[in-house]
């Protein structure tokens, strides 16, 4: 896997400690919300980017979790996070509260020095007249770039975007209008854009390890606390000369486990990315095995005729016992018969066996989700379908399948013509659906038929 070149667009990192507005000026700048707000602290964990554009130029933008003080739980991780990103970064937006300027504040100055000549200090909740006496303070840091702002309520944005301009400017990054379409550009189709996968599951099944190692870098934070992650977390990246977008979740819990506000926001991101996603890939711990949680959150995916690759993580803690994986399969199919089409790989994220496998895989499952049949011969086939199974009596007559058609892709959705829509046997319709399946090769995606009445 060879995560993409992100070289020639610069890199814009948003750097402060906790609660100073870093998610909201993130949000801000990319127009919607993406990252989560919330008043607690600490509530960004795991870097979060989205591709902006400041007139004349294309950055790639980044919100962090902010320097934290303390070595306990995340603090340690978060703030390293937050460290690599400042020196990986063209440009630094040091964010601060207007309303107090504390020695957590000072220390990241004291830090971001050496990259002076890249840091814009932005302060931020300048909403009034009397907060706009406070900022002489701000101005003692020592960097030659202040400017002032509410991020909240979008006052002095211009500021900002003026600031970033000609920063970038004068770093020598070249303007680059990419990211606007023309008029008549087309958008690019599910079959010549990118694959999106959504990777979910449980909490601390392995999701972050797994899109850690698709991009090659450690893009999400890994711990074996259950939450861990909070905001999805999004990167691209190659394999055999196609490229893949990849967003990592925050675990799907039941819901009488989801006790904060911030973690039903996740959860509703996690579902958000299930509807956004080509494949979701269902990450289930081979050690624990399926879980009736597992099947909840298929039902979600599946609901939005969203194709599904079941990787089951950390395969290489299980003995080697013969046909294994066949038994594992078997189970599935028959506990949850709703995943019987998902197709089964067995990974370990942390060794990165099985992965390449496995990317083979959803490959080759969004190609069968975008597959499209010539309508002459699916209606060949019908013949041949109801030839081999009479449909049923009903009422006073015989069922009549007349014509069908596809009428769309991801998931391959079919309607079948019928002289009567309703009182048509499931059975029957699962029939039709099982002979679409196989005699078209439908093999690991969901298939949708409708019915429709059709007089004569």
């Amino acid at each position: 896997m060879e995560p993409k070149n992100h070289m020639s667009v610069p890199r814009v990192a948003i750097i402060g400690r906790p609660n100073v507005g870093k998610s909201t000026l993130f949000n801000r700048l990319a127009g919607s919300r993406i990252a989560i707000t919330d008043h607690t602290p600490g509530v960004t964990r795991d870097t979060v980017e989205s591709p902006v554009y400041i007139d004349p130029y294309t950055c790639l933008l980044v919100d962090t979790g902010g320097y934290v003080e303390g070595n306990e739980g995340f603090d340690s991780l978060v703030r390293e996070r937050s460290l690599t990103e400042a020196r990986r970064a063209d440009l630094i937006l040091f964010l601060l509260d207007v309303t107090e300027l504390t020695p957590a504040d000072e220390e990241v100055a004291d830090i971001l020095r050496r990259y002076s000549d890249k840091v814009i200090v932005a302060v931020n909740k300048v909403d009034s007249k009397k907060r706009e006496l406070l900022l002489p303070e701000f101005y003692a840091l020592g960097f030659p770039v202040v400017i002032s702002f509410s991020a909240a309520h979008g006052l002095g944005m211009e500021d900002v975007h003026e600031a970033l301009t000609e920063q970038l400017k004068r770093l020598g990054h070249s303007p680059d209008s990419s990211i606007v379409k023309s008029e008549d550009e087309t958008e690019l189709t599910a079959e010549n854009g990118p694959v999106r996968i959504a990777i979910l599951g449980k909490p601390n099944t392995g999701k972050s390890t797994l899109m850690n190692r698709l991009l090659g870098e450690d893009r999400s934070i890994v711990s074996d606390v259950a939450g861990t992650t909070r905001d999805i977390v999004a990167g691209d990246f190659t394999f055999k000369g196609r490229e893949f977008v990849v967003m990592d979740t925050a675990g799907i819990r039941r819901k009488r486990s989801v006790n904060d506000s911030v973690e039903y926001y996740s959860v509703n991101r996690a579902v958000q990315a299930a509807e956004d996603c080509d494949v979701a890939v269902l990450v289930v711990d081979a050690v624990e095995g399926l879980a009736d949680q597992e099947k909840k959150i298929a039902q979600v995916i599946i609901r939005r005729g969203k194709s599904i690759v079941i990787a089951l993580n950390k395969w290489d803690r299980l003995k080697d016992v013969p046909n294994l994986l066949q038994a594992v399969q078997d189970r599935i199919a028959f506990v949850f018969p709703i995943l019987s089409f998902a197709p089964v790989i067995p990974i370990s994220a942390l060794e990165g066996d099985g992965v390449s496998r496995l990317l083979n895989m959803i490959g080759h499952v969004h190609s069968e989700a975008n597959r499209r049949i010539d309508t002459g011969l699916l209606n060949r086939k019908l013949s041949e379908w109801v030839d081999r199974t009479q449909p049923p009596v009903v009422g006073r007559g015989r069922l009549k399948f007349r014509y069908i058609t596809q009428v769309g892709v991801q998931p391959p959705t079919f309607v079948v013509f019928v002289n009567r829509e309703h009182g048509v046997p499931e059975q029957y319709t699962r029939y039709i659906i099982n002979s679409i399946r196989r005699d078209f090769d439908f093999t690991h995606v969901p298939v949708r038929l409708e019915l429709r009445a059709r007089r004569g």
